[in-house]
């Protein structure tokens, strides 16, 4: 089939197999070039939410830029012979092409990362092939979380605490510039939302994996969190994702006491605003990384994914002086929270209308960046061509 983007809302309903694949070859093409020299790296990596945005980014960095032995755990959508896979599932079987070919191992796991069952699978497999895991990447995203010990189900909510918010907004579907409101979070949903988006599953892999005896001496774990700047706070960083993200400190200290024994080093990371499927959803981020894009394009400064996690590798995780910000987090966004950067980003949210949004944000590069999450518009892809969406993905467990 000839397969064009579907884009309903802030969601594009299918993916590009040829265009995903390429995309990550692209990620990977920039790894290799900016390989450290250095030795210290992960050895054995299970990256939880491998096949997308930051835990994609952080499979590809482990293998291609320190040759490591990596599993990954997602839940993606398989293709049928009429519609497509989920962008991950296509994400996932490029990355496996590529780690075949350069003889990398490379193992996957396609079910509940939240559940017990999937803990066991991966337990297992590491067990069978890999040793001891040297490194943890938490990087879920998900609306809704089923707990794996009660059954019950809890579902996240994008909503600002304490008092409705009325903000300017970029209008994805109708390219304009418009006003959303978002009424306040309740207790309920509050909580919901840190049982989701918190640290508690986080804990729950690091306790099943030390209990299993498959963390190496020196283990390092990692959760990514966003926090920003007064003109997201309103619907991020102090809402309920805020609070969820909270929560993930409170889980960093709780498994560096775990794994006191082991030495091991659980760091939440701080990182910049990035285009996602996650980000795309949420009233305020459109607008504000297009005018990012803007400024930090401008200045040379601008990190896709790829460049971020290869960064926080050599300056972070691996690097006996990381930065650390107020909190104790890794601090990779150090560059979109510079105050000439916030200041400048403020003015163009403070006057860009439907008619400016061209002249005064990168509004073109951030449509851009959310078509090649879905594998459209990536260099050298004939998109007129006759593809097959039915692809596999080898060594899946």
């Amino acid at each position: 089939m000839v397969i064009k983007p579907k884009i309903r809302g802030f969601i594009c309903t299918n993916a590009h197999p040829v265009g995903c694949q390429a995309h990550v070859n692209e990620q990977i093409a920039y790894v290799k070039a900016n390989a450290s020299s250095s030795t210290a790296g992960p050895k054995n990596v299970l990256v939880i939410g491998a096949s997308t945005g930051y835990g994609l980014a952080s499979r590809i960095t482990s293998a291609f830029g320190y040759n490591a032995k990596t599993l990954g755990i997602f839940f993606e959508k398989p293709p049928t012979e009429k519609k497509t896979a989920s962008a991950g599932w296509y994400n996932t079987a490029g990355f496996q092409q590529a780690a075949d070919e350069a003889g990398i191992y490379a193992k996957s796991i396609n079910g509940d990362a939240f559940s017990h069952e999937v803990k066991a699978q991966a337990i297992e497999a590491i067990k069978a092939d890999m040793g001891k895991i040297d490194l943890v990447v938490y990087s879920l995203a998900s609306p809704r979380r089923t707990d794996p010990d009660t059954g019950e189900v809890y579902a996240s909510t994008l909503k600002p605490i304490g008092q409705s918010v009325t903000t300017k907004n970029l209008n994805t579907s109708k390219r304009i510039i418009d006003e959303v409101s978002v009424e306040a979070a309740n207790e309920a949903e509050i909580q919901g939302t840190i049982d989701v988006m918190g640290g508690a599953d986080w804990e729950l892999w690091m306790n099943a994996l030390k209990e299993a005896d498959v963390l190496a001496q020196g283990v390092k774990t990692v959760a990514y969190t966003y926090i920003g700047k007064e003109l997201t706070w309103p619907i991020y960083g102090k809402a309920t994702i805020g609070k969820a993200k909270e929560d993930l400190d409170r889980a960093a200290s709780a498994i560096n006491a775990s794994t006191a024994a082991l030495n091991g080093q659980a760091n939440v990371t701080s990182l910049n605003a990035v285009v996602t499927q996650a980000s795309s959803a949420i009233p305020i981020m459109p607008l504000y990384i297009s005018a990012m894009f803007k400024v930090m394009k401008a200045d040379g400064t601008y990190e896709g994914c790829i460049e971020q996690i290869d960064n926080l590798f050599k300056e972070n995780i691996y690097n006996e002086a990381p930065r650390l910000d107020e909190a104790g987090r890794f601090s990779q966004n150090y560059k979109e929270l510079e105050d000439s950067v916030q200041q400048r980003v403020t003015d163009i949210w403070n006057t860009v209308d439907t008619d400016t949004i061209d002249e005064l944000t990168d509004y073109v590069g951030y449509h851009a960046e959310f078509l090649k999450l879905f594998g459209f518009g990536v260099d050298g892809v004939d998109y007129d061509a006759d593809v097959s969406p039915e692809v596999t993905i080898n060594h899946l467990l």
